[in-house]
């Protein structure tokens, strides 16, 4: 085998190891601690995909105009520990939602609270704390 070719290989396995670590997002990159938002409408989507579950939703602004919004909940595995399930949430649900903004002023959310209907009757809950 060449240099050159073992090089690449070489590159190449080192590329493969680093990936796991390049698949996770840090928080402070990300998310900006300092712009709690709450937002409230209605689930259009429900992932229970690892690391995170993903809820997408409608949401309208002060002028009526309907804007899609994601937000970054616990991994599935914590969310099952709250006692959620993975039918929990679904589409066309009435939900509030408190986290942090994303810094890049998209309509990303990591969520630290989600209430499912009136905030009176809710039975489904979720509070990652902070």
């Amino acid at each position: 085998m060449s240099i050159h070719r073992s090089f690449w290989i070489a590159g190449a396995g080192l590329l493969l190891a680093a990936m796991p670590i390049l698949a996770h997002h840090s928080f402070q990159a990300e998310y900006d601690e300092s712009k709690l938002v709450t937002v409230n409408g209605k689930v259009t989507k429900v992932a229970w995909n690892n690391p995170h579950v993903m809820l997408n939703m409608d949401v309208k602004d002060d002028h009526g105009k309907v804007a899609s919004w994601q937000m970054e909940l616990a991994s599935p595995n914590g969310l099952m520990r709250q006692g959620w399930k993975v039918d929990s949430l679904k589409p066309g649900d009435q939900v509030t939602v408190s986290g942090y903004a994303a810094r890049d002023g998209s309509h990303l959310v990591n969520a630290r609270r989600v209430i499912l209907g009136a905030i009176s009757d809710s039975a489904l809950r979720y509070d990652a704390g902070k």
